[in-house]
C-alpha cells in the first residue's frame, strides 16, 4: 500500500481524510501513484495533472522522503520507504509570493 498526503483543498475535493492508501500496480513512481489517485478518485482528475498533457499543476509540488521530486521525470521510481509505505508520497499547495 502506498500513502498518500493531499492539502486540505483536495482532501474537500475528495472528500477524504488527510492521509489515503492505494494499491499502485508495478513499479512505484510519480506516474502510477497518480494514475491509481485518479482512479480511485476521480473527482481529482485535471486538478494535480493536466488532463491532456499529464503535466503538474502550478503550485502543487511533491516530495518522497522529505525530498522535493517534483521535478524528477514521472517514471522515474520512487524511494523505497516510499513503496514499503514506511514513508508518504506528499502532494503540497505550494506558496507563492515574497
Amino acid at each position: 500500500m502506498i500513502r498518500v498526503i493531499l492539502p486540505a483543498h483536495l482532501r474537500t475535493l475528495a472528500r477524504t481524510g488527510r492521509e489515503l492508501q492505494l494499491e499502485v500496480q508495478g513499479q512505484v513512481t510519480q506516474r502510477s501513484v497518480l494514475d491509481a489517485l485518479e482512479v480511485s478518485y476521480p473527482m481529482l482528475q485535471g486538478t494535480i495533472r493536466d488532463h491532456v498533457t499529464k503535466q503538474r499543476r502550478p503550485f502543487l509540488r511533491f516530495f518522497a522522503c522529505a525530498q522535493d521530486v517534483s521535478l524528477e521525470p514521472p517514471d522515474a521510481p520512487l524511494p523505497e520507504e516510499v513503496t514499503s509505505g514506511k514513508e508518504p508520497f506528499l502532494i503540497i499547495g505550494a506558496i507563492a509570493g515574497g
